[in-house]
């Protein structure tokens, strides 16, 4: 059932308490959230968002490990929608890592993009056969879902990529569609790798290129403004967030520095990066809520993005108030 996280109208819980005591266990998910955090009785970690006909659907991956447990244990993706960036309404988990039939495990990072009315979700997760990590595709007719596996084989083994040498550079997908319609996909750890995608949006279309970008880590993402496209990207350990500018969505790229500084008490940094209603907005995790896991306990967070007159994106200011501060 749908869980409203609520930023405003107490009285719609205590309609809701009163007159429907039939759903007591959904009044009782009604949450009233006040800035960052945006989401606060799960642990949401690495988002992605899609604006889509008036819309942003946010998706991000689950922290679960048990209290006291410094580990990553992610099994399932959440996504959330709003209209306003301000109050969310929580859908049911449309995707977990068991759908992948040839996966094992671990509901990493991942990004859903929109083509002709199909909805793509690439995913990072355990190869149950190929040692390491792998990125799969799912497909829907909705936003939310449900999905399911688009291929029923991996997209990205560990074995396409011999550069780093080890299990977990092939991670963090992230997809852009160019103004043309090509598709491309950018991800890795260590080294960031991308390829074109076939117009089904399912297969690889020629040759994995590598991308040489200053400190990366990891958690590409890529989005373009005024002729300008921008990669963004988890730099160094403990993660900033740091950014390389191309008139050229294959580059070459112009490292322009750091956007975001590290995020509280979260040694991982993941960025997503959208347009809605004629801003700009930075959307990405910090560990902010009190638990004893440590940075293994991750929740996402919003704030407004700014340009400068050259194009450069100006430095993230990190609030607690959000975007209800504005």
């Amino acid at each position: 059932m749908k869980k409203i996280l609520k930023t405003s109208v107490l009285s719609n819980v205590c309609l809701t308490l009163c007159f429907l005591p039939a759903f007591s266990s959904f009044a009782q998910s009604v949450k009233v959230v006040e800035g960052n955090p945006i989401i606060k009785d799960k642990y949401t970690a690495d988002p992605a968002a899609l604006v889509y006909k008036n819309k942003v659907y946010l998706y991000t991956g689950h922290d679960e490990a048990p209290a006291g447990q410094e580990r990553y244990l992610m099994n399932e993706w959440l996504v959330y929608s709003s209209s306003n960036l301000i109050d969310w309404e929580e859908h049911p988990s449309p995707l977990k890592a068991r759908d992948f039939s040839w996966a094992k495990g671990d509901a990493w990072a991942s990004q859903v993009i929109e083509k002709n009315g199909k909805f793509y979700w690439y995913a990072a997760v355990e190869h149950g056969r190929i040692p390491g990590k792998a990125i799969g595709v799912a497909v829907a007719d909705s936003p939310i879902g449900p999905f399911k596996d688009a291929r029923g084989t991996a997209l990205i083994t560990n074995d396409m990529t011999t550069d780093v040498k080890i299990s977990w550079d092939d991670i963090d997908p992230t997809v852009f569609i160019d103004d043309d319609g090509q598709a491309y996909l950018y991800w890795g750890n260590s080294q960031c790798y991308y390829i074109k995608l076939k117009a089904n949006m399912t297969e690889q279309d020629g040759p994995i290129h590598k991308v040489d970008l200053p400190g990366f880590t990891e958690a590409p993402w890529l989005h373009k403004r005024k002729g300008w496209y921008y990669l963004s990207y988890a730099y160094q350990f403990p993660e900033k967030i740091a950014y390389a500018m191309s008139r050229s969505v294959t580059g070459p790229w112009e490292f322009k520095g750091v956007l975001n500084e590290v995020a509280g008490n979260s040694n991982t940094n993941h960025q997503a990066i959208i347009d809605y209603k004629g801003k700009s907005y930075f959307i990405y995790h910090n560990g902010s809520i009190p638990t004893a896991g440590g940075s293994y306990r991750r929740s996402v967070c919003i704030d407004e993005l700014f340009y400068n007159a050259d194009g450069t994106m100006k430095r993230i200011k990190m609030t607690t108030e959000g975007l209800k501060g504005k």
